[in-house]
């Protein structure tokens, strides 16, 4: 095993134990992790986008305000949040001049909103936070490990020429057997468990996202906070696009 994955096992575990933490504690807690990696990721994404320092701190201001409207003990999640939402991605607009910059408050929003909404479903929030982030983080394990271990036709070279079919199909694999080891001992119902296929295509595909984002800006990560995997965005590329949509099957009825 090298150095380098060495690295990214200790730190991957780290923040998953983080994450974990965070889910159990609820409230206060798991908001402020969500908000300072938002906040974190909105600096990510201008730079990525290719906005200067000052509008990179701009758009990192721009977003904590939704942000901390979600606070428990604020707004929560109320409709104030949307327009504020909404507020932010205009003022961004309006002032910089730049759609794409705009764009990350939507990007980060969404992953925010989404988990935050369902943490706070009673009963079962814990449960379903659970599974939509633990979904992305066994998508990424099985497709490294099967797409190493098979090789095979690449997913998209233009973008990742590192991403296989093969890796896709096993990280497909291995979220569908998380969820149903959720639903067989935690109760996540099992239109849920079996959407966890689909949440993990779209977590490949916020992946790719990022990918074709960091080949357009010429850079390898999107920033070096945390050895091994890069930066905050490296490490959400795909929550940012499986957390949405897990809320939305929730939301529509999946999890009757």
């Amino acid at each position: 095993m090298s150095e380098e994955l060495k690295k990214r096992i200790v730190v991957g575990l780290i923040l998953i134990a983080v994450a974990i933490a965070a889910l159990l504690a609820g409230g206060i807690a798991f908001w402020m992790l969500l908000s300072v990696a938002g906040v974190l990721m909105m600096g990510e994404w201008g730079a990525l986008v290719g906005a200067d320092a000052n509008w990179r701190k701009l758009a990192m201001y721009a977003v904590s305000i939704p942000l901390a409207l979600l606070c428990p003990v604020a707004a929560g999640l109320a409709w104030i949040v949307l327009a504020a939402v909404i507020g932010a991605f205009a003022f961004l607009l309006a002032t910089t001049r730049s759609l794409p910059l705009a764009m990350g408050v939507v990007y980060i929003c969404a992953p925010v909103v989404a988990l935050s909404f369902l943490r706070g479903q009673e009963p079962g929030g814990l449960l379903l936070a659970l599974w939509a982030l633990a979904l992305v983080w066994a998508t990424d394990i099985g497709a490294y490990f099967a797409g190493r271990a098979i090789g095979g036709p690449k997913l998209a070279p233009r973008v990742s020429p590192s991403k296989t079919w093969s890796g896709l199909a096993g990280g497909v694999a291995a979220a569908l057997a998380l969820g149903f080891a959720l639903h067989l001992w935690a109760g996540l119902p099992v239109r849920l468990a079996a959407a966890s296929g689909l949440l993990a295509v779209a977590a490949q595909l916020g992946d790719l996202l990022e990918s074709a984002m960091k080949r357009r800006a010429g850079v390898k990560d999107s920033g070096s906070l945390l050895p091994g995997h890069g930066g905050v965005m490296d490490r959400l590329d795909g929550v940012v696009a499986a957390a949405p949509l897990a809320a939305i099957i929730f939301w529509t009825g999946a999890g009757a």
